[in-house]
């Protein structure tokens, strides 16, 4: 959804109540609004963005479920300089209704 610039399809798997730590953040982010409009504002920076997911593993307990992997990123800035990312991170999800939703982000920068 992100690399096809798909905001409402992002939203729709996001739980009302996401919170998150973003890569260089010292604080909790908190809110599904705040989410969508730091990605709105993203989206607007960069273009052409491609991540992948490395060795993710998901645990699934009861109507909570986990994901741990590395990815790897790159795209291009609003004045045309390429860029590359590399982190780690792990998502937190909630059963609802029958539907999975990201209730929690935790993004890590990787050292180079």
């Amino acid at each position: 959804a992100i690399e096809e610039e798909d905001l409402d399809r992002y939203a729709s798997h996001l739980h009302p109540d996401f919170t998150s730590f973003g890569e260089t953040d010292l604080y909790l982010n908190e809110g599904k609004d705040y989410e969508l409009r730091a990605y709105a504002d993203y989206m607007t920076r960069v273009d052409g963005v491609h991540t992948e997911m490395h060795q993710p593993s998901v645990t699934v307990q009861g109507d909570v479920a986990w994901i741990t992997y590395y990815w790897t990123d790159a795209g291009t800035r609003a004045d045309g300089e390429r860029f590359t990312s590399r982190g780690k991170s792990t998502r937190i999800f909630v059963r609802e209704d029958g539907r999975w939703l990201c209730i929690h982000g935790h993004y890590t920068l990787a050292g180079s």
